[in-house]
């Protein structure tokens, strides 16, 4: 995964076969595979997903990444939207909302046992994050910041994941929607945003100036046609690496932040 964006040729890496056969996914080419491949290797890569390390996850769904990090020994606070804001954005119906441990466990990857005895579960709004959340090894979210009501709310969430969930030399991993279409116009209040490269590496050069570590922002080059191909409404998912989405061309993108003061 040389690249910070979804692509064809990450998916046909054995590594990236081998972490969807971690998380019991097909490694289908849609772009919520990639991210969940892309969480689990950057973190992996920084040596965090190790067992007694602390993890905190926002916005998780019912997303399969605390079970996996249980297996693996690492203790995770596994937080989602307050019930009042997970119903009424609509994403219980969906099977987007999570609101207790439930709703997270997955027992095809790990025992019940060492999934209890890992992984806890909390409420958390990601535009007011609780003091008490701090002092993590890493922290991260899936494709779920777009949704905080604006760009700088986005972005301001991500800043504040580094600097108060993280002790020093803890790592903020997070996707989000990136504009394929256009680095000027885009959709920058509501329900969905939609992230320009100007947006994020003018984040990055910020997060840089504090003092905090920044991985290389790279958008992955077309090598294939699949990587030219765009799932217009209603989708079809398959594949699903870029989407017609409000107008724009988006794709999913990784950051990759460590704290460093």
């Amino acid at each position: 995964m040389a690249h910070s964006t979804c692509s064809v040729r990450d998916f046909t890496h054995v590594d990236f076969k081998t972490i969807c056969s971690e998380l019991k996914r097909p490694p289908q080419f849609h772009r919520k595979v990639w991210e969940w491949v892309y969480l689990v290797h950057q973190l992996r890569k920084h040596g965090v997903l190790k067992p007694g390390m602390r993890g905190i996850g926002f916005g998780v769904g019912t997303e399969a990444l605390p079970s996996l990090f249980a297996s693996l020994g690492v203790n995770v606070l596994a937080t989602d939207a307050p019930p009042e804001i997970g119903v009424s954005a609509g994403w219980q119906s969906t099977s987007q909302f999570a609101n207790n441990l439930n709703d997270l466990y997955q027992p095809d990857i790990v025992s019940r046992g060492q999934f209890e005895k890992h992984v806890t579960y909390a409420p958390c709004d990601m535009n007011a994050i609780d003091e008490h959340f701090s002092e993590y090894d890493f922290c991260w979210s899936s494709c779920c910041l777009e949704h905080l009501g604006s760009l700088q709310k986005g972005l301001d969430f991500i800043a504040n994941s580094v600097e108060k969930t993280l002790k020093l030399g803890g790592v903020a991993c997070h996707t989000t929607e990136l504009n394929m279409s256009s680095n000027d116009k885009t959709i920058e209040d509501g329900s969905c945003v939609i992230y320009r490269h100007r947006d994020i590496e003018e984040f990055l050069n910020e997060m840089t100036h504090r003092g905090h570590k920044v991985e290389q922002f790279s958008v992955a080059p077309d090598t294939h046609s699949l990587d030219s191909y765009v799932d217009v409404p209603p989708y079809n998912h398959n594949p699903h690496l870029k989407l017609q989405l409000m107008g724009y061309v988006s794709t999913s993108v990784g950051l990759v932040i460590t704290r460093g003061r």
